[in-house]
């Protein structure tokens, strides 16, 4: 699901929080490589710091920023056959026959379809701190289904 095929079509992506997630990213990387150079020598209680001790503190730095990263992960797709969600953790390929609605609840941070079980997906691709964008893609979302309700 990590690369969408020729017959998927990108809905939308989180582009604020992509932002913010790189940014951050890569002031974690460089505060922890910032500390891992003033790890030398011997501390006040005996201990002593090794070059290992500075690799991992950067190791660290790097494993705190892929985490910071899944934030930037969110895609919503529109398939021939269906809708593709991926959200932080997780993802959903679901038909358009189980697809009831689009709703972007008013104090929601993201846009959700329901199903018709009345079960619920979260999309976070689409959220609110994106304005005009996520409302472009609320309405293709919509579009979408309606073209497959009424094709």
């Amino acid at each position: 699901m990590d690369k969408p095929t020729p017959s998927r079509e990108l809905v939308s992506r989180p582009r604020k929080t992509s932002r913010v997630c790189w940014i951050a990213a890569v002031a974690v990387v460089a505060i922890c490589s910032v500390v891992a150079t003033g790890l030398r020598g011997t501390t006040e209680g005996g201990g002593v710091f090794h070059a290992a001790d500075q690799y991992t503190m950067i190791g660290l730095g790097l494993l705190f920023a892929g985490g910071i990263l899944l934030f930037s992960r969110p895609r919503v797709w529109v398939t021939d056959t269906g809708v593709a969600v991926r959200n932080v953790i997780g993802s959903h390929e679901l038909p358009w026959e189980v697809v009831k609605s689009v709703s972007f609840p008013k104090g929601a941070s993201w846009a959700q379809l329901e199903l018709a079980d009345d079960d619920v997906v979260s999309v976070m691709a689409i959220q609110a701190v994106d304005k005009q964008y996520a409302v472009a893609g609320v309405k293709r979302l919509r579009a979408a289904l309606a073209d497959h309700r009424s094709g």
